[in-house]
């Protein structure tokens, strides 16, 4: 089955193995150490995220160092991308209409208009 960086991505535990090995190359008893589920499951997220191109596995003697390659991460980057330039131009347009429709209410109120104060009433306090 071929996977993608979105499916990668889309796990909890999975964004969390990224997180740890982001800043640092990690062998894969201490990833699995780090979570509350068995080592099959964490190997299962390790291959899910070597099949997106996420991480890389190097053989270190008799250890298995997971290396983050966060460069692919670049593709969700630019899927989200689209929809900032989408969302902003949206939002700008927004608050044009709302600037100009603030501008026309206080440019159309009549300054003949009543300007109504409330009233405060008194009331009988129970010690009068």
């Amino acid at each position: 089955m071929r996977r993608d960086v979105f499916q990668a991505i889309a796990d909890p535990t999975r964004r969390e193995i990224l997180n740890m090995i982001a800043t640092q190359s990690l062998n894969l008893n201490t990833v699995a150490g780090n979570f509350e589920i068995s080592r099959p499951a964490i190997s299962k997220h390790i291959k899910i995220l070597m099949e997106c191109g996420l991480i890389n596995i190097k053989q270190q003697g008799r250890e298995r160092i997971c290396e983050a390659r966060l460069e692919k991460l670049n593709e969700v980057a630019e899927w989200i991308e689209q929809y900032k330039v989408f969302w902003t131009s949206k939002l700008d347009a927004l608050e044009t209409f709302l600037a100009k429709d603030a501008e026309e209410s206080i440019t159309s109120q009549s300054p003949s208009t009543p300007i109504v104060k409330s009233a405060k009433i008194k009331t009988k306090s129970k010690n009068q």
